[in-house]
């Protein structure tokens, strides 16, 4: 049987029956190549880091390049390795990043400046006026909320953009040729019309009033990438895309993209959750929840953002801009101190092991408490962010519940997020969750399902991500005129998928809750830390 599916994938392989994912994370960038079964036969990954320049959270577009063409080789010598066959042509291409953020070009395509991303937090005034003005929340991170910030500011680059988008946008452009952007993504830079599947007209006209009182004659509409839903063509690769992402030339000229997306709509799509009262969770650099709505929010919070599915449906977002980085600079530390007593472990049996001894702490984490804040944090109104461990003489400080209150942390801002989401009323049957913290089996799923106090399945694909989940859309290019998106995912993906399933434990509950009370009030300290240090 093991010999009769490697045939069948070295066969898809070969036969170019196959589709590519790449996603461009905050700390990662992935490459994932399926079969016509939706399964990954082979990935590929490149490392790389933002940096602060300037003041200013960015990525420099050689960067982009490198690691795209690192991942992709990588990819290919995983093919080789697997399946003992050198990847040919793919039957379909994708590509996701992160969501937000500006990247504003000129006429001739060159970027006005660096690349800001949805880490940075500096356009608070911009985003209070266009709330205001909107009745609609727009987060700091949103690229609408950088343009008119820049527009405020007077920066010296505003009357050259010709164009605006996301990462991904950007990435596909250069791909294809083709200024366009997935909804999902798009409802990232500016609201979306559930109803009409792009950008809001009556908020686009009040905006561009806004703006034009300033800069007359300027037109969002203009500058914004064009919306495309879940199916729709996107473009092909080009002669020169294909260089640019695959010199080996195995990518070739021609190939058709699905819509480029943002990492919340491919975690959508890579946890079957694009369906009303159905919910996923993202873990990684950043962290955050997606709930699909079945009817809009009775009022503006500032902690949710509304976006959309891939396929245009109306979804709330708890976005938190501090994720698992805390937990990886503690389990690089363990590492070093293994090393340290002569027991060198690589980095999955290092987390593997401090996950499981989370599940020893006390249910509350003993009275620990922990902030992961690397970056400023505008769910709990902090511009900066430092990180923190905090006790009390009466605490039991244990690895156990120093592993439980590292994990519990991670899940804090989120769960307060979705207090919010409670009060409105919405209901979740259920939480799909991926992202690395969920490789080790029921540890952070068990902690995030007492946080949201709903039942958080994983499956296979967890630690694959959006990168598999890119790849999904990517695939159902061929199958958009027969088929809606949520049913392609529910009978073709996730029909034969076992997904592990954990329910909310009534201790774990009362105790997460003890723990986000003392995080709650905890928040003083971590205000006074960033003014003092």
């Amino acid at each position: 049987m093991a010999q009769e599916h490697d045939d069948v994938a070295r066969a898809a392989i070969t036969q170019g029956r196959t589709s590519l994912g790449i996603e461009l994370g905050s700390t990662r960038i992935k490459a994932c190549l399926i079969g016509p079964d939706h399964a990954p036969l082979a990935t590929g990954s490149h490392a790389w880091e933002n940096q602060l320049v300037d003041g200013v959270w960015t990525y420099s577009l050689d960067a982009v390049w490198e690691g795209l063409r690192a991942a992709v080789a990588d990819l290919h010598a995983d093919v080789e390795r697997r399946h003992g066959v050198r990847l040919g042509s793919v039957g379909a291409l994708g590509v996701s990043a992160m969501m937000h953020g500006y990247l504003p070009f000129d006429a001739q395509g060159e970027l006005l400046v660096p690349f800001r991303t949805w880490r940075n937090t500096s356009t608070g005034p911009a985003a209070a006026a266009l709330t205001e003005l909107l009745g609609y929340n727009i987060p700091l991170r949103w690229s609408v909320a950088h343009l008119y910030q820049a527009v405020l500011d007077d920066e010296p680059h505003v009357p050259q953009i010709a164009s605006f988008t996301t990462l991904a946008g950007y990435v596909h452009r250069r791909l294809t040729g083709r200024h366009v952007l997935g909804v999902g993504d798009a409802s990232g830079m500016f609201p979306v019309d559930p109803a009409t599947r792009d950008y809001d007209a009556r908020m686009l006209a009040q905006a561009d009033e806004l703006i034009a009182a300033r800069r007359p004659g300027t037109s969002l509409r203009d500058l914004l990438p064009e919306v495309l839903v879940a199916g729709q063509d996107a473009g092909r690769l080009t002669e020169e895309g294909a260089a640019l992402l695959d010199p080996s030339g195995a990518l070739r000229p021609g190939t058709p993209l699905c819509p480029p997306e943002g990492d919340a709509g491919t975690g959508m799509v890579a946890t079957g959750s694009v369906a009303p009262r159905t919910g996923n969770v993202s873990a990684g650099t950043s962290i955050f929840a997606m709930v699909v709505l079945e009817q809009p929010l009775q009022r503006v919070h500032h902690e949710l953002d509304l976006v959309t599915t891939p396929a245009g449906d109306l979804v709330a977002m708890v976005h938190c801009n501090n994720g698992a980085s805390e937990l990886d600079a503690w389990a690089g530390l363990f590492g070093e101190f293994a090393t340290a007593l002569g027991a060198p472990a690589g980095a999955d049996a290092v987390f593997g092991a401090l996950f499981r001894a989370a599940l020893d702490g006390e249910a509350d984490g003993g009275g620990l408490l922990a902030y992961n804040y690397l970056a400023g944090e505008p769910i709990t109104g902090l511009e900066e962010g430092r990180p923190l461990v905090v006790r009390t003489p009466g605490s039991r400080l244990t690895l156990a519940n120093f592993m439980r209150t590292q994990i519990s942390s991670a899940f804090g801002t989120l769960a307060l997020g979705m207090r919010v989401l409670s009060g409105e009323g919405v209901a979740i049957d259920s939480m799909f969750a991926h992202g690395g913290m969920f490789k080790t089996a029921g540890v952070a799923q068990r902690l995030l399902a007492a946080a949201v106090d709903a039942p958080v399945a994983v499956g296979e694909t967890a630690a694959e991500g959006g990168a598999w989940g890119i790849a999904v859309l990517a695939a159902y290019l061929d199958a958009a005129g027969d088929t809606d998106l949520g049913t392609y995912l529910a009978e073709r993906v996730f029909g034969d998928v076992v997904l592990d399933t954990v329910t909310p434990d009534a201790a774990d509950v009362a105790g997460f809750a003890a723990f986000l009370d003392r995080y709650e009030a905890g928040l003083a300290v971590e205000r006074a830390a960033t003014t003092a240090l």
